[in-house]
């Protein structure tokens, strides 16, 4: 099967994909005994999940790791129900938004370097959707990036063009 074969996901398949992640992230917080209210939406063919609290109630799960691990579990869920492949995002108390600063700074040092004559500047191992947060950043700053590496070592390479 190649990736050709594979259909996109339409909107409706998308909307599902979130119903079913927040019906699990739900079901977690119940678990947990934590309050959260959870907004679902669909933008660049993926289903977004986010999850917010009055005070620091979500201040444990907003930790980047385990952000990443609970979205992974949430992608299971899904997966488990639909049968399909999912690429739900999930976002704890604003914690992606907290994540691309950190990569916003992550690639100004590097552009630093740039600037103080280095051929590329390479970053860390990240996930998929922060290499991609990564390469929007150097896109909007006007640079090249690509992504080197398999599995857990994939890394970021920034040059000018």
């Amino acid at each position: 099967m190649t990736e050709q074969d594979v259909a996109e996901p339409t909107v409706s398949d998308l909307e599902n994909e979130g119903d079913v992640a927040a019906d699990f992230i739900e079901g977690l917080l119940d678990i947990a005994d934590i309050d959260g209210d959870l907004t679902l939406d669909v933008k660049q063919g993926r289903a977004y999940v986010s999850v917010e609290a009055e005070g620091d109630g979500l201040r444990l799960l907003s930790a980047p790791d385990t952000v990443q691990a609970l979205q992974e579990l949430t992608r299971l869920a899904v997966q488990s129900s639909t049968g399909s492949f999912s690429r739900v995002i999930l976002d704890v108390a604003g914690s992606r938004d907290a994540r691309r600063s950190q990569l916003e700074r992550l690639v100004d040092s590097a552009v630093v370097k740039l600037d103080e004559g280095a051929s590329q500047a390479s970053l860390p191992s990240m996930s998929s959707y922060e290499r991609k947060l990564v390469h929007d950043i150097v896109a909007e700053r006007g640079l090249i990036s690509e992504s080197y590496g398999e599995g857990p070592t994939r890394h970021t390479v920034i040059r000018r063009h």
